[in-house]
């Protein structure tokens, strides 16, 4: 959460986007997709009032519309505290939508923002403040000055790092795959090798009267 105006321009222009790394496997012969999805920002906001601009960092795995329900009244409560109009009123909604639909344009004053998609903005209820929830969050309350800008180039380079050490195994599965169908088809060569030699023994054996193992026993 912003402390100001200031910081919340801070917050909008760094904030973490969702990127959902995919990739493809082979798994006896089968060609499989996975895919994970990274940590994502949350923006939410008093509909309509002033109010701080709070943000929620969602876990690894978590879409931005399926945050568990305790999770999302916890940060509308929080944001409804933080509006010096909205705390004092009942019945108020909070808004909330990724990061990455946060849009600035020129001429906006400092802290303020508009939406790329509306449709990606989503709302809940607040009917009244809750002291127990805002109370049991601001005992965890930590004041801290990150730079935001050099958080983002690190994650960048993480997913970097993730997206080719997953494509490198990619390759390692792709090679044993590769090796394990020629060891297969060489089996299937040498089967049909001594198929055929047998067959040819056996064909002899008819002509001349005799068994197969009486024709490798004159052989021998």
């Amino acid at each position: 959460m912003g402390r100001d105006k200031f910081e919340n321009e801070q917050l909008i222009e760094h904030g973490f986007e969702e990127v959902l790394l995919t990739c493809r496997s082979f798994q006896h012969a089968l060609k499989a997709h996975t895919s994970f999805l990274c940590k994502q920002d949350v923006w939410f906001h008093a509909a309509n009032l002033s109010s701080a601009h709070v943000y929620l960092r969602l876990p690894e795995g978590m879409t931005w519309d399926a945050i568990p329900e305790n999770v999302l009244m916890d940060a509308a409560q929080l944001t409804k505290a933080n509006s010096i109009e909205g705390n004092k009123l009942n019945n108020q909604t909070i808004i909330y939508t990724p990061w990455s639909n946060l849009r600035k344009t020129a001429g906006m004053e400092t802290g303020q923002v508009t939406f790329h998609k509306s449709n990606l903005v989503k709302k809940v209820f607040v009917k009244e403040r809750e002291n127990t929830i805002v109370n049991r969050l601001l005992k965890t309350r930590r004041e801290e000055f990150p730079d935001l800008a050099s958080q983002k180039v690190a994650r960048l380079r993480e997913l970097r790092e993730r997206q080719r050490a997953v494509e490198k195994q990619i390759k390692l599965e792709e090679m044993e795959r590769k090796k394990e169908y020629a060891r297969l088809a060489e089996m299937r060569s040498y089967k049909g090798v001594v198929d055929d030699e047998q067959n040819m023994k056996t064909n002899r054996g008819y002509l001349s009267g005799k068994s197969v193992q009486e024709m490798e026993e004159d052989f021998m």
